[in-house]
C-alpha cells in the first residue's frame, strides 16, 4: 500500500508519516517547504525511505505528480496564519482539496481513502446556552464589546451572558478566513468524495501540541510562545483575562485518530472532532508550564485581545469515541515531550518576538480601553 501525505514535512504530517511507515506503508510526501516553517529546508526527521516531492498543493501538475500510484491520501498541507490573507487561505486549503478530486477523476485513479485535516476553528464563537433563548450559535464578539474588556459571550437576542457548551460536529459556524477555508475544504472533500465514490473523512483537530511544532512558524501558538518567553525569563502575555477555555490534544492522540479513520469503513463520509475534551483555561496552562520549567514568573494580562478569537473552544469527542478512539495523553505529556524537543535547538532567542510585532502592525492584536467586571 502506498500513501501520499501532503504537508508531510510539517508537524502533524510528519508524525503521521512515521506511523504509516511503522504500519508498512510506502510513503510519498508532497510539501513546498515553506521557508516560514522550514527555513533550513527539508527537516532531518524525514526518513530516508520516504519519497519526497517538493511541490505546492495549489499547483495541479504537482498534485498530479504526487497522486500517481497512491492508495490512500492524508491531506495535511494547509495555510495557517492570523493575518488577513483571504485568498491564500482559500487557495491553499479549499482549492487544493478540489484539485485532488479533480485529478482523481481525470486520471481514473483508484484511491481507497482520503483523510482531510480540518480544524476546531470551524465552530467560530462556538455553541452556547442562553437561559431564555436556549441553544445559540452567536456571531463573533463585536469589537466594541472587546474594546470595553467585556470578554464573555452575550446572547445576541437578550444581551445576557451565556453558558458555553462542548462543540458538536453538527453546529459549525465559521467566520474568520482560516475557519471559512477549512469548512469549505470539508464540504469539498466529503461531498466530492461521495460523488466519485472515494471514501473520505474530515477530522477537526483541537489545538494539537508536541514535538516538531515549528519554532519558526508564528502560527505555532501558545506552547511555542509561552515556552520561549519563560525560557528567557520573560512573563507570557495572556490575551483577554486568561479565563478563556481551550482544548489541547497531544500529537500522538491525533495520529491515532488519523490511523483509526483510515482503517474504519464506518467513518466514511463523516466529520469528527479530535481533541482531549478537557477544558483548560489559558491561565491554568501558563501556570502549569511555568511550574514544569521551574520558573516563578507570573503572566502579564494587559487587556490585549486578538480580533476574531473564540472565547471558549472545547470539543465534544463522543462521536469519535464511538469508533473506539480516546485520548491517552494529557498536558503533562505535552509539556514533557515538547520541552525535550526544544532543548535540542540550543539558542532559541531570535524566535520569540517577531509574531506579536507582526500582528500588532496588522492590527490583529488590539488593547481594550477599559476592563469590564463580568
Amino acid at each position: 500500500m502506498k500513501a501520499l501525505v501532503t504537508g508531510g514535512a510539517g508537524f502533524i504530517g510528519s508524525h503521521t508519516v512515521d506511523r504509516l511507515l511503522e504500519e508498512g506503508y510506502e510513503i510519498r510526501v508532497l510539501d513546498n517547504l515553506d521557508p516560514k516553517v522550514h527555513p533550513k529546508g527539508k527537516p532531518g526527521y524525514i526518513a530516508e525511505e520516504v519519497e519526497f516531492v517538493e511541490g505546492d498543493v495549489r499547483n495541479k501538475e504537482d498534485i498530479r505528480r504526487a497522486l500517481r500510484g497512491v492508495d490512500i491520501i492524508v491531506h495535511q498541507a494547509a495555510y495557517q496564519d492570523y493575518l488577513p490573507d483571504y485568498s491564500t487561505f482559500v487557495h491553499t486549503n479549499a482549492v487544493s482539496t478540489a484539485l485532488i478530486y479533480e485529478v482523481i477523476r481525470e486520471e481514473g485513479l483508484s484511491v481507497e481513502k482520503v483523510v482531510v485535516a480540518s480544524s476546531q476553528a470551524v465552530y467560530g464563537e462556538g455553541q452556547y446556552r442562553c437561559r431564555e433563548h436556549g441553544l445559540v450559535q452567536p456571531p463573533a464578539r463585536p469589537q466594541e464589546q472587546l474594546d470595553r474588556g467585556d470578554w464573555e459571550v452575550r446572547c445576541p437576542a437578550c444581551g445576557r451572558y451565556m453558558e458555553p457548551l462542548p462543540l458538536k460536529e453538527e453546529y459549525a459556524n465559521p467566520y474568520n478566513p482560516y475557519a471559512l477555508s477549512k469548512y469549505s475544504q470539508e464540504l469539498v472533500a466529503v461531498r466530492l468524495g461521495r460523488l466519485l465514490g472515494v471514501p473520505t473523512v474530515a477530522l477537526r483537530y483541537s489545538i494539537t501540541q508536541g514535538p516538531r511544532q515549528s519554532l519558526y512558524n508564528q502560527y505555532s501558538g501558545i506552547c511555542r510562545i509561552f515556552t520561549l518567553k519563560l525560557l528567557h525569563d520573560k512573563p507570557p502575555i495572556i490575551y483577554e483575562d486568561g479565563k478563556q477555555r481551550r482544548d489541547y490534544v497531544h500529537i500522538d492522540d491525533v495520529v491515532e485518530a488519523n490511523m483509526l479513520v483510515l482503517r474504519s469503513e464506518e467513518a466514511n463520509y463523516q466529520v469528527f472532532n479530535v481533541g482531549s475534551g478537557r477544558p483548560t483555561t489559558v491561565l491554568e496552562y501558563a501556570e502549569l508550564l511555568a511550574g514544569k520549567l521551574g520558573k516563578d514568573i507570573e503572566p502579564l494580562i494587559p487587556g490585549e485581545y486578538r480580533l476574531g478569537d473564540a472565547r471558549h473552544s472545547v470539543s465534544d469527542i463522543s462521536k469519535l469515541r464511538q469508533l473506539g478512539w480516546s485520548p491517552k495523553k494529557g498536558l503533562e505529556d505535552i509539556f514533557d515531550d515538547y520541552l525535550t524537543w526544544v532543548e535540542s535547538f540550543g539558542d532559541i532567542g531570535k524566535y520569540f518576538e517577531e509574531a506579536d510585532r507582526t500582528m500588532w502592525e496588522r492590527r490583529v492584536i488590539r488593547r481594550a480601553s477599559a476592563l469590564c467586571e463580568a
